[in-house]
C-alpha cells in the first residue's frame, strides 16, 4: 500500500531533519524542497526521502514541487519552513533583500499552501503547518526585514485554517519562540528548544482529533520569557 506523503517546503539540517527522521519513521514518504539539495545528501540516504531542488517563491517550480511529490503517493500532510529574513536599520535596509525576504517567506507560503489545499481538498482530509517565529506577533527594532514576512505568513495560515476546517483540512501556525539547538548537540538545561521535540509536536498537532484543533501554538523553551 502506498504511503501517505509529507511535504517538507524549506528543508535544511535543523527542524526539518528532525520532523523528516520522524516522519519517515511513522510510515510517511517524505518530499524535501530547498534551493540547494546537495546539503540534504546525508539526510535523504538516512530517511529514504526524496530531495526536489525548488525556489519556494517561483510558481513554476512549487507546481513541479507537487507534481513531483504526487507520483510518491498522495499527499497528507505539508510543512512550510522555509524563512526570509534581513536584519538592519530601517535607513540602511536594502529594498530587494527585504522584497526576496518577502517573496520567500510570506509570497513562497502562499505558493506552497495553494498547491498543498489544491491537493488535500481533493483528498478530503490532511494538514497544512506554517513555521513561524517570535518576529511573527512583534515587530522588534531592526528587524522589519523578517518581521514582515512572519506577520504576513501569519495572516495566510490565519484565513486558511478558516476557510479550510470545514472541509476537513487542518491549518496549523507554530510560533517558535526561542532558539533552536543545533541537531546532535546535548543541552541538558534545555535552555535552547529541541528540534526533535519540536517535531514531535508538530506531528501531534497533524494527528488532532478534529473536534479540538489547534490553530495557532506557540512553542518555547521553559527558560524563555512571553
Amino acid at each position: 500500500m502506498t504511503s501517505d506523503v509529507a511535504v517538507i517546503a524549506g528543508a535544511g539540517l535543523g527542524l526539518s531533519a528532525s520532523l523528516a527522521r520522524l516522519l519517515a519513521k511513522e510510515g510517511f514518504r517524505v518530499v524535501l524542497a530547498a534551493r540547494n539539495v546537495g546539503k540534504l545528501s546525508g539526510l535523504v540516504d538516512e530517511t529514504g526521502a526524496l530531495a526536489v531542488e525548488t525556489d519556494v517563491a517561483d510558481v513554476a517550480s512549487v507546481a513541479n514541487l507537487f507534481d513531483v511529490a504526487d507520483k510518491s503517493g498522495p499527499l497528507s500532510l505539508a510543512v512550510f519552513n522555509a524563512s526570509g529574513r534581513t536584519r538592519g536599520s530601517i535607513a540602511d535596509l536594502d529594498p530587494e533583500v527585504v522584497k526576496q525576504a518577502l517573496l520567500v517567506g510570506a509570497y513562497g507560503g502562499f505558493l506552497v499552501g495553494q498547491q498543498a489545499a489544491r491537493r488535500l481538498l481533493s483528498r478530503g482530509s490532511g494538514s497544512i503547518l506554517f513555521t513561524g517565529a517570535t518576529a511573527s506577533v512583534k515587530g522588534f527594532s531592526g528587524s522589519a526585514g523578517f518581521a514582515m514576512p512572519k506577520f504576513g505568513l501569519r495572516g495566510l495560515a490565519q484565513s486558511m485554517a478558516r476557510e479550510l476546517a470545514s472541509k476537513n483540512i487542518h491549518v496549523a501556525h507554530f510560533i517558535i519562540d526561542g532558539a533552536i539547538a543545533p541537531l546532535g548537540q546535548a543541552d541538558e538545561s534545555d535552555r535552547r528548544l529541541s528540534p526533535d521535540a519540536i517535531a514531535q509536536t508538530y506531528l501531534a498537532i497533524h494527528r488532532q482529533h478534529r473536534s479540538a484543533w489547534s490553530s495557532e501554538l506557540e512553542i518555547r523553551s521553559w527558560v524563555e520569557t512571553f
